[in-house]
């Protein structure tokens, strides 16, 4: 058999590629329907899912490698001429099914390694290679992560649409047409009866309809919001970092902008996230370089990567029987005439409140302040993730990280 296409067949190069893509693909969306399965179970089968979606992962790169290839060489190649070119919508959409398939072998498995690279942290589940896990040129972005996991989550519908549509098209030679295409890719290309010359027009028609299936996803998947709206009545409750003023008073800071940050270390790799809502009220008089502060952090807000939900489920933060986490502390400057300080008083996570002191740096200029901290916490001190009883799934530090900027008054 020869190794190039013919007009009747294809070789044993397009057939290697073609049933090693389809094993790979087939494992690739029962791997990730394997992985999701997992997170009903919680923390005690996180560490499972970390390993199935790294296996997942790395067998979408093998196809996307192996598709690039095998595009290439179906564009120097061509495809075997239709068997029944007088049958013109039926060839039109076998044509524009193959296209679409080619675009969702690149395109699938490129979305989940842009996901991945996006995520801030990343972290979760690493691909099972030695060449790095980011692709370059892609910014760590939670809300850009997003779009390319709508796309990728959603995208395995269309898919599989495509594969169902590809074998159904194959059985249906087969059983009722009773015809050579399978053939063409399993059976003996010698055998195989020459196919009719017929011209073929509108070549370029599969590919483009192709590329509108797989463009109008992408579109939709774009414009996925990440949250709905909340209603007016909880505006200053819902709207991300958003910051309460303090009582009106000469020593008064509102913050104008800022974020909360949160890094855990997951199977060995930090993943981090940042929570969207919580407020504070600030008090502090720069001459005596003391103050108060009063914050609360509403727990769902948390973007995590991946495992957002787990960790704000019933055996991490369990934001449903504790939606928000509370520090009350006093300020104090550290160091005379520095930049030093330190809030120090009580944190209150998962209904469990520990003192904690948050050492950070204040700058003041003029009526503008900038504050950057970072507290290390243990997560066995919240009874967080009590589960876990050593450190190979969850580490026990949980870095917290605040960069604000607030004005007087």
């Amino acid at each position: 058999m020869p190794a190039t296409n013919t007009s009747r067949a294809y070789g044993t190069v397009h057939r290697f590629l073609h049933w090693t893509i389809a094993v790979l693909i087939l494992s690739a969306i029962a791997l990730g329907l394997y992985a999701e399965s997992f997170r009903a179970g919680g923390a005690a089968t996180l560490a499972r899912m970390v390993e199935v979606f790294s296996i997942h992962k790395t067998v979408g790169i093998a196809v996307l490698f192996l598709a690039l290839v095998r595009i290439a060489w179906v564009l120097v190649q061509g495809h075997p001429r239709p068997l029944h070119p007088q049958r013109r919508l039926e060839t039109l959409v076998a044509s524009t099914v193959h296209w679409a398939l080619y675009g969702g072998m690149v395109l699938m498995p490129l979305a989940g390694w842009l996901l991945h690279s996006a995520a801030p942290g990343g972290g979760f589940a690493d691909i099972l290679w030695p060449f790095g896990q980011r692709l370059p040129g892609v910014p760590q972005d939670a809300a850009l992560s997003e779009r390319f996991t709508a796309f990728h989550v959603n995208g395995w519908w269309l898919l599989t649409a495509l594969v169902a549509l590809h074998i159904g098209g194959a059985l249906k030679h087969t059983i009722i047409d009773r015809d050579a295409t399978l053939a063409r890719m399993a059976g003996n290309a010698a055998l195989v009866p020459e196919p009719p010359r017929h011209p073929q027009r509108h070549r370029w028609l599969p590919p483009l309809l192709a590329l509108a299936l797989w463009g109008g996803l992408a579109t939709w998947a774009a414009t996925v919001e990440r949250a709905p709206e909340a209603p007016p009545e909880q505006a200053a409750q819902q709207a991300p970092a958003s910051v309460a003023p303090a009582e009106t008073a000469a020593s008064a800071w509102t913050v104008q902008s800022g974020t909360l940050g949160l890094s855990v270390t997951q199977a060995g790799v930090a993943v981090e996230g940042q929570f969207g809502t919580w407020t504070a009220t600030i008090a502090y008089d720069e001459t005596t370089g003391t103050g108060e502060v009063a914050a609360e952090v509403n727990i769902a807000s948390l973007t995590l990567g991946a495992v957002s939900g787990m960790a704000t489920g019933p055996d991490f933060l369990n934001a449903a029987a504790f939606p928000a986490a509370r520090f009350e502390g006093q300020i104090a400057r550290t160091t005379e005439g520095g930049t030093a300080h330190q809030a120090t008083g009580t944190l209150t996570v998962a209904g469990q409140a520990q003192p904690a002191t948050l050492p950070f740096d204040l700058t003041i200029e003029g009526d503008r302040a900038t504050a950057r901290g970072t507290l290390t916490l243990d997560r066995r001190d919240f009874r967080v993730g009590a589960t876990y009883a050593d450190e190979s799934t969850v580490a026990f530090p949980v870095v917290v990280t605040i960069n604000l900027t607030a004005t007087r008054g």
